[in-house]
C-alpha cells in the first residue's frame, strides 16, 4: 500500500476528534477549543458548529445518513448535533471526568464512550479504583444510556467489533476488557475476555513517579477475528514523552497476542490512532514521534512488517479510510502556539492521502 498527499488543511484549533461522510468529501472535527467544526476535505473551508463543550471536544461520531454528529468532550458531555443546521438538540451529561475516545457501532445504533481519573490508589501509585464505570454505552437514537461497565481508569480506548455484538476498551496500564453488548439496559455484564500487556506502560523512575502510556487506540480486523492496540511502551521518564512506539494485534476471545511491531521497524513516541483498510489487508498506525524516522506507517495485517512510513511533522491523533479504501484521513496538532497579536494562531492539521493498494 502507497500514500500520497493529496490535501494539506490548517484548521483553527487542533483535532482530537475526526469523522469523515461515506462519500469521502467532508469531514467532522471535534477540536482543543470546544469546538465542533465542518471542513470541505478539498477545498478546506471550515464552518463552526452553534454549541461547544465546555472544555476540549475530544470525540465525534457521525451517524449513518449524514444527519446526526455526537461528540464528546472533556466536560463529560455528549452532544447530539443536526449537521444541516449545525445546531445542538441532545446533550447528556455521560461522565463526572473527562470523555477520553468514542465509539460508534456499525449499524449507528450505539455509541460507547470511555472515561476515568488517574489517581493514585496506594503507596505506589497504582489507580484508585474508579468513582463511576469508566465505559458507558447509550442508544444513538434516545440517548438512553444502555450499559455501564466497570474497567480501571483511566480508560484511554474503546472499540466496537464489526458486527456490534462486543465492545473492547482499554486503559493506562495496558488491560484489555472485551465484553458482549447487553440486551437488558442498564447492564454492568462482566467481561467475556481480558488480559494484560504490560509493554503499554511504564514507571516513572526519575524526575515524576507515575505511571504512564498506555492504549490510545483499540480496532477490531473487519473480519472480526483480531483486535489490535497502540500506544507507548516503557520509558524511564515520563515527562520525555519517548516511550517505544508499539502495536499488539490479539486473539480477543483467549485473550492472547498473535503479533506485535518489530523492534527494528520503529522509534519512540506516543501512537494514538490506528486504522484498518477495508479490505482488511493492512492497518495504519499514527502519532506523535519523539525520535525515529516516521510518526504514519502501514503495515501488513498478515505478516506484521511495515510495508510504508512517512514523518507528518505533525501530532497525529485520529486516522479515517474511506468507505471504498481509497482515501486515508490523518487528523491533528502542529506544536503549542502561543498568541500573537492577541489572537491563536490556526494550529489545527487535516491531510488527505489517496490511496494505492
Amino acid at each position: 500500500m502507497k500514500l500520497t498527499l493529496a490535501h494539506d488543511h490548517t484548521p483553527p484549533s487542533g483535532v482530537l476528534g475526526l469523522a469523515i461522510t461515506a462519500e469521502a468529501d467532508r469531514a467532522y472535527l471535534a477540536c482543543a477549543d470546544g469546538v465542533l467544526r465542518t471542513l470541505d476535505l478539498a477545498s478546506g473551508t471550515t464552518q463552526d458548529f452553534a454549541t461547544r463543550h465546555l472544555s476540549y471536544a475530544s470525540g465525534c461520531v457521525l451517524l449513518p445518513g449524514g444527519r446526526t454528529l455526537i461528540s464528546a468532550g472533556y466536560d463529560g458531555a455528549l452532544l447530539w448535533h443536526d449537521t444541516t443546521t449545525r445546531h445542538c438538540w441532545r446533550r447528556v451529561l455521560a461522565h463526572g471526568f473527562w470523555s477520553w475516545q468514542l465509539a460508534l457501532s456499525t449499524d449507528g445504533r450505539r455509541v460507547a464512550s470511555s472515561s476515568g481519573q488517574y489517581l493514585p490508589g496506594g503507596w505506589k501509585y497504582e489507580p484508585a479504583a474508579e468513582a463511576e464505570p469508566s465505559v458507558k454505552v447509550f442508544d444513538a437514537l434516545t440517548g438512553d444510556c444502555l450499559a455501564a461497565l466497570p474497567h480501571t481508569p483511566p480508560v484511554l480506548s474503546c472499540a466496537f467489533s464489526p458486527d456490534g455484538s462486543y465492545l473492547a476498551a482499554a486503559n493506562l496500564l495496558g488491560e484489555v476488557r472485551v465484553w458482549e453488548e447487553p440486551t437488558v439496559p442498564p447492564a454492568r455484564p462482566e467481561p467475556v475476555s481480558q488480559w494484560k500487556a504490560p509493554e503499554f506502560t511504564s514507571w516513572g523512575s526519575i524526575k515524576t513517579h507515575h505511571y504512564c502510556g498506555g492504549i490510545y487506540a483499540l480496532a477490531f480486523s473487519p473480519d472480526g477475528a483480531s483486535l489490535v492496540g497502540c500506544g507507548m511502551g516503557p520509558m524511564t521518564d515520563p515527562m520525555a514523552g519517548n516511550g517505544a512506539m508499539t502495536w499488539h494485534r490479539w486473539d480477543w476471545r483467549k485473550g492472547e497476542r498473535l503479533d506485535q511491531i518489530r523492534d527494528g521497524q520503529r522509534g519512540s513516541g506516543l501512537m494514538e490512532a490506528l486504522a484498518w483498510h477495508p479490505e482488511g489487508h493492512h492497518f495504519v498506525m499514527a502519532g506523535r514521534q519523539a525520535q525515529g524516522t516516521w510518526n504514519a506507517a502501514v503495515f501488513d495485517a498478515t505478516s506484521g512488517q511495515l510495508v510504508h512510513s512517512m514523518d507528518t511533522k505533525q501530532r497525529i491523533t485520529q486516522a479515517r479510510f474511506s468507505a471504498d479504501g481509497k482515501t486515508l484521513v490523518l487528523s491533528g496538532a502542529i506544536g503549542q502556539p502561543a498568541r500573537k497579536d492577541g489572537q491563536w494562531p490556526a494550529w489545527g492539521r487535516l491531510q488527505v492521502y489517496r490511496v494505492e493498494t
